[in-house]
């Protein structure tokens, strides 16, 4: 057996009860150290910890997929959900066992973000720049999306020097781009443990600086009206 899990954004009080009973009940446990760390107690005294980086993911998971042949019960662990930021990760997992994996979803930054900034997901876009390749088209699309007055989450490319898209690059562009600089923007960080939350203009965000662990939200100009009955007249 194997199964990829959403362990939630980096608390593990946000872990799903089932994500939960899988790790316990694992012979291998995987995944990138951050999110190894993130659900440490959980994982059995017995099991088998492989913990990765970038650099070496590729080698460290056919260590898993060998195991997972060999019959293990083996998890990989994700940090928020598979499908909003992870998913050429859970192709690396695919690739490695030479066929199609079970996942698990998990609970998000950019859910929690809209819990806590009060937007709909319904009238918002989520684009994440979180990912290797060309970010040229999404950086394009985030453009068409403020133009088409919704709302943006947005998760920042982190990790890499030479093509960081943190929120002041993210800011900067779209101003380059033609879009307002009046969008409110508020930039959060480690949502789940209650720090940093920065507002402002898109304008003012070009020049604010914040950690890796950050998530933006660039609001519409044109908020879409309440379309729920009219309150009762009194």
């Amino acid at each position: 057996m194997i199964i990829c899990i959403g362990a939630g954004p980096g608390d593990v009080g946000y872990l799903t009860q089932r994500g939960a009973q899988l790790i316990r009940e694992a012979d291998v446990v995987a995944g990138f150290d951050a999110v190894l760390n993130v659900v440490q107690s959980l994982i059995p005294a017995e099991a088998q910890v492989i913990g990765m980086a970038y650099r070496d993911q590729v080698a460290q998971l056919d260590e898993v997929a060998r195991l997972h042949h060999a019959g293990k019960r083996c998890v990989v662990v994700f940090m928020g959900d598979i499908h909003f930021s992870g998913f050429q990760y859970l192709e690396r997992v695919e690739r490695a066992c030479g066929h199609p994996v079970e996942s698990l979803p998990g609970i998000s930054s950019a859910q929690i973000l809209a819990s806590r900034a009060r937007v709909c997901f319904d009238e918002t876009t989520f684009i994440t720049f979180h990912r290797r390749g060309d970010l040229d088209p999404f950086k394009r699309h985030l453009v068409h999306v403020l133009q088409d007055q919704r709302n943006a989450i947005v998760i920042p490319c982190p990790w890499d020097a030479a093509r960081s898209f943190m929120p002041w690059h993210i800011a900067a562009y779209l101003l380059e781009n033609g879009i307002s600089p009046d969008h409110p923007t508020e930039v959060w960080e480690n949502l789940t443990r209650g720090e940093a939350e920065w507002h402002g203009s898109l304008l003012e965000c070009a020049s604010h600086t914040c950690s890796d662990m950050s998530i933006m939200l660039i609001r519409t100009l044109a908020p879409m009206a309440s379309q729920i009955e009219a309150a009762p007249a009194p």
